[in-house]
């Protein structure tokens, strides 16, 4: 395993971030409150995070995206613990320190990822407006239904993906 390719469900804080858009993470805010590698011995611990998701993997998103009916925009996700959705004034916080896109996972799994060596790309699928993005509440009803109503869109972007990145 060299790379890997990590997705997830995300609430939209940038404006122009609607359900149904796909964003390739360029960087994150980890608010989790945590670190996988707390507690791990010796100096690999001290990962360099200057560069999780590298342009070469992001670069093959973009290329997928163009064979596919995805209009992949790029952003910065925000890790948070959940299972909660955040409050508005925690979407301002977090706008504020310049996050495009909230969730509840990725991040953890993308630092061990770069502890191991491994390149890492990220797709968020933007499931929801953050909160106080729009009138209505919160649902985990509406972050399934889009996710049902994308399956096949994103199942054709991430197999595109695949088959550019095995002839690389």
């Amino acid at each position: 395993v060299r790379s890997v390719l990590l997705t997830n469900a995300a609430g939209g804080i940038r404006p122009d971030l609607l359900p149904g858009d796909f964003v390739a993470i360029t960087d994150h805010l980890n608010l989790i409150g945590d670190n996988p590698l707390r507690g791990a011995g010796g100096s690999e611990r001290f990962v360099d995070l200057s560069e999780v998701y590298g342009p070469r993997l992001r670069n093959g998103l973009h290329e997928a995206a163009a064979q596919t009916p995805v209009a992949l925009k790029e952003g910065v996700y925000a890790a948070v613990s959940g299972p909660s959705y955040e409050t508005p004034a925690e979407i301002r916080a977090f706008d504020r320190l310049g996050a495009d896109a909230v969730g509840m996972s990725t991040v953890p799994e993308a630092i061990v990822a770069r502890q191991c060596g491994l390149s890492v790309a990220a797709v968020s699928c933007i499931t929801n407006l953050a909160a106080g993005r729009s009138s209505g509440n919160l649902s985990h009803h509406e972050v399934l239904a889009i996710a049902e109503q994308k399956k096949a869109v994103v199942a054709q972007f991430l197999k595109t993906f695949c088959e550019l990145y095995a002839k690389k």
